[in-house]
C-alpha cells in the first residue's frame, strides 16, 4: 500500500517523522543528510529485525522532493525518556528496561550485514569531514585493534529517547550505528550519553545519571557479574565510545571536553 506524507509527529537531528499510511510512518531525512546514511539505516534495521532484535519493521524506502525516507511499521507509545521526565516511571524502572533491552540485543546473533566495530569506525571517520582530529582517529583505530574484537550485536546508540514503550513491549529505534562488538561497547555508549552528555541538556541532571546507574546494576545482575567487573570491562572502550559520540554531532562545548578526555586516555602513560 502506497502512502502519502501526513502530519509531522516527531523530529530528530537528521530526520523528521511523518504519518504515512494506516499503521505506518516515514522517517524522512533532512536535506543535506547523505543518502547513503539513510540507505545504511534501512539496511541495518531490516537486518536486525530479521534477526529477532526489538526493532521496527522496514516496509519500504521512498524519495520525496529529493529527500530519502524509510517507511516503517508505526510504533505507538511514549518514549522511555518522556516517561522518566513526567514521573510516570521511576529511574530504577527505566534503568531496568534499558538493561533488559541491552541484554536482548546482545543475545541476538548479528547477521553478516552488520559491520565489525573496526570497519564501521573506519568508514565513519573517513566520511566525517574533520569532525574528529586526525591524531585521535588514528589512535582510536589502533586501540580497537588492540582490544578484544567481540562479535555480538550492539545497537551503538541506546538511550531512553531511542526506546518506545508500545503495548507489545519496548522497542528500539535508530539502528544506523549498529555494529558487531563486545557488549561493553554498548554499555559504554549508554554510560557516556547519560552521564556526560545528557546532564548538560536536561532540567534535572541527576535523572540521566540515576537511570544509568540503575541500568548498569541491572545489567550486571542479568549477566551474573558484579557491577565492579562490568565497569572494568567497559573502561577500555570509553575512548571509542566518546569518538562515536563526537561523530554523532556533539555541541561545541561538549566536543572540546570529549576531545580532551579522549586525548588523555590515548596518551602513552609513563
Amino acid at each position: 500500500m502506497r502512502g502519502s506524507l501526513g502530519e509531522k509527529i516527531g523530529e530528530g537531528a537528521s530526520a523528521d517523522i511523518h504519518a504515512w499510511a494506516p499503521g505506518q510512518i516515514v522517517k524522512l531525512f533532512k536535506a543535506g543528510v547523505p543518502r547513503q546514511l539513510g540507505w545504511h539505516e534501512a539496511h541495518m534495521t531490516r537486518a536486525v529485525f530479521a534477526a529477532g532484535a526489538p526493532a521496527p519493521e522496514v516496509l519500504d524506502v521512498v524519495t520525496l522532493e529529493g529527500r530519502f525516507g524509510i517507511v516503517l511499521r508505526r510504533l505507538d507509545g511514549p518514549t522511555l525518556l518522556r516517561l522518566t521526565r513526567s514521573g510516570a516511571m521511576t529511574f530504577g524502572q527505566a534503568g531496568a528496561i534499558l538493561a533488559s533491552l541491552l541484554m536482548s540485543v546482545h543475545k541476538t546473533p548479528p547477521t553478516w550485514e552488520v559491520l565489525p566495530l573496526r570497519d564501521w569506525m573506519d568508514g565513519a571517520l573517513s566520511s566525517a569531514g574533520g569532525i574528529v582530529p586526525k591524531h585521535i582517529a588514528t589512535g582510536i583505530l589502533a586501540l580497537i585493534e588492540r582490544l578484544r574484537p567481540g562479535d555480538g550485536l550492539c545497537h551503538g546508540d541506546l538511550h531512553p529517547d531511542n526506546v518506545i514503550m508500545t503495548a507489545d513491549g519496548p522497542r528500539i529505534v535508530d539502528w544506523m550505528a549498529a555494529v558487531r562488538a563486545p557488549a561493553a561497547f554498548d554499555l559504554g555508549i549508554c554510560h557516556v550519553v547519560l552521564t556526560e552528555i545528557a546532564p548538560a541538556l536536561v532540567d534535572n541532571p541527576q535523572r540521566p545519571r540515576a537511570v544509568n546507574a540503575a541500568a548498569q546494576c541491572a545489567y550486571a545482575r542479568l549477566a551474573g557479574m558484579s557491577p565492579a567487573a562490568l565497569t572494568a570491562a567497559m573502561e577500555p572502550y570509553l575512548p571509542i565510545v566518546r569518538v562515536r559520540v563526537l561523530l554523532g554531532g556533539a555541541a561545541s562545548a561538549q566536543r572540546e571536553r570529549l576531545i580532551r578526555r579522549i586525548e588523555a586516555t590515548l596518551r602513552p602513560q609513563d
